[in-house]
């Protein structure tokens, strides 16, 4: 059986690739399973600062969970489908949300369900023009279980994510940019090299403070004000202490006085 997730890294930036394109890289139990152990070898990986998530042919990104592997949970009941699949699936977006390396999705076409939360939870996304989003649990009798319900109010606001949430309609890629969900939209050709260049800008930075930047964001987006300024402040302490900013500093100064 051909790898769930295929892995190629090109200089600093590892390229992931759901590989079920025959299934719209419907995210099974062995798929996710396989994408965490893939993402814990990078974080220990040096030379990897980048992860850029994208789907395998021309017709999905991930079409979301894969309903008939589910199903077969539910009908074991509410634990055992809790336990198989929706903690399963929020580890994965929790564990992409939290990763101390930027991740970009590059949504190549469809991104349901849960390919929409993935989408929700990296720090970044570049879409196509042919992509296309959407919530669609509600169709099935079922609310998003990997964070859409919390991830999308956030990112769009209560009302227009609502609106997703509770009819299950698609949406374009131009609107996913207009509520924040997506950082660009290019043409379909221009996906991987959009997605790279944006990885690159990102790269050319220390590593340690893009990794507390993320830590910054991530974890003061859900606490008040005054207690995300204190998770800023810890990042930034711990970030004064480093190599990397004394001499970002240096070369800065450096530069300045030789104009």
């Amino acid at each position: 059986m051909s790898d769930l997730v295929l892995s190629e890294t090109r200089g600093a930036v590892a390229l992931l690739t759901f590989n079920r394109p025959n299934k719209l890289n419907a995210l099974s139990y062995a798929l996710v399973d396989r994408l965490m152990a893939i993402l814990d070898r990078i974080e220990d990986d040096a030379d990897i600062r980048a992860v850029i998530l994208t789907g395998a042919g021309d017709r999905a990104f991930s079409a979301g969970a894969d309903i008939a592997e589910f199903s077969e949970s539910v009908r074991c009941g509410p634990d055992a489908a809790v336990k198989a699949f929706v903690r399963r699936g929020r580890a994965m977006t929790a564990r992409m949300e939290a990763f101390p390396k930027p991740i970009i999705a590059a949504v190549n076409g469809i991104a349901f369900g849960g390919g929409c939360e993935i989408t929700e939870a990296v720090h970044l996304a570049v879409a196509s023009e042919r992509a296309s989003f959407a919530k669609p649990e509600i169709a099935i009798g079922i609310t998003p279980t990997f964070g859409g319900t919390q991830r999308l109010p956030r990112l769009a606001g209560r009302k227009r994510a609502l609106e997703y949430l509770l009819t299950g309609d698609s949406f374009s890629p131009q609107r996913a940019h207009e509520i924040g969900l997506v950082n660009q939209v290019v043409p379909h050709g221009q996906l991987l090299d959009a997605a790279f260049a944006l990885a690159g800008r990102i790269t050319r930075h220390s590593h340690l403070a893009v990794a507390r930047v993320i830590t910054a964001a991530t974890r003061g987006l859900n606490v008040s004000i005054s207690e995300g300024l204190a998770v800023e402040s810890e990042q930034f302490a711990r970030m004064a202490a480093t190599r990397d900013t004394r001499e970002a500093l240096d070369t800065w100064l450096a530069a300045r006085s030789s104009r």
